[in-house]
């Protein structure tokens, strides 16, 4: 089961996964598993994979960039160090004209994760994003926040749980919010300089889907003015047919020793987790 959602162990797995999925012409994030790290030293190995992550994607000119999480590179014992790391990753990216998602976890993490990315973007814009979680109620501000920063922003509907006091309780709550969300980050368009974010539609909902291609067409909006995105073997069919389409497909490739506590972990602090991945794995 696990071959189906993960690249494999090594940076070398994962990148001939990325070729791979880049001659069916979809996009692609690559995402080295961990978390939690207790020591600077674990924090540095971490942060090793990513540069050869991008060195790698800029030498075989991959339709690729990375994604990491704060905790895996030490924001749990000392943010300094975190954000020192991530800016040398950013800078690195912004060497070599890629990009740096800085993944979010849990609500704790929330405005962590959203004020470092401003700064950093501040230093390096365009070279680094992160990811908004429409079941958090805070989201709508901080969905204005980012984009008038020209901000990109990855759209999902959140898998940590949560409490009724900072996210909605009720699936139909979180639909409503993210389609409202996801229509605004692609008609905006920053008063100061009339330009538009690039944001990413993170769902695998094709409800979801199908109201954003809809809206699209209504409303002339280029197809190029997004993407769509996705995990690593959720939703192939659906994946293919928007790139045949002409949409712009990103699916988040997962890989590395790690990824077996991290899953169970993932499954294990929210139900609705192992239910997704279970309806996914007999979908081709």
């Amino acid at each position: 089961m696990s071959g189906r959602f993960v690249a494999g162990m090594s940076v070398d797995d994962v990148l001939a996964v990325c070729e791979r999925v880049n001659r069916e012409g979809i996009a692609a994030t690559l995402d080295s598993l961990g978390e939690s790290v207790t020591t600077e030293a674990e924090a540095q190995k971490s942060a090793d994979i990513y540069h050869q992550l991008i060195d790698a994607i800029e030498a075989r000119k991959l339709n690729a960039n990375v994604s990491v999480k704060l905790s895996q590179v030490g924001m749990d014992f000392d943010p300094a160090l975190a954000e020192r790391i991530v800016g040398k990753m950013v800078e690195h990216a912004a060497h070599a004209k890629s990009f740096v998602r800085i993944d979010m976890e849990g609500s704790p993490y929330t405005e962590a994760t959203i004020a470092m990315t401003e700064r950093l973007s501040a230093k390096f814009p365009g070279s680094v994003g992160t990811v908004l979680q429409a079941y958090l109620f805070r989201t709508d501000t901080d969905t204005d926040r980012l984009l008038k920063q020209g901000i990109r922003i990855r759209l999902c509907k959140g898998a940590y749980k949560e409490g009724p006091e900072v996210a909605f309780p009720a699936k139909a709550d979180v639909d409503a919010n993210y389609v409202y969300l996801m229509k605004r980050m692609v008609t905006y368009s920053n008063p100061n300089t009339g330009k538009g974010v690039f944001c990413g539609i993170a769902t695998h909902d094709e409800a979801i889907v199908n109201q954003m291609r809809a809206f699209v067409n209504d409303n002339k909006i280029d197809k190029h003015a997004f993407e769509f995105q996705m995990l690593y073997g959720v939703r192939r069919d659906l994946q293919r047919k928007l790139a045949a389409e002409g949409y712009g497909v990103r699916v988040y490739i997962p890989f590395g020793p790690e990824w077996y506590p991290y899953f169970m972990r993932r499954l294990a602090e929210r139900p609705a987790n192992v239910l997704f991945l279970a309806k996914n794995f007999f979908k081709n």
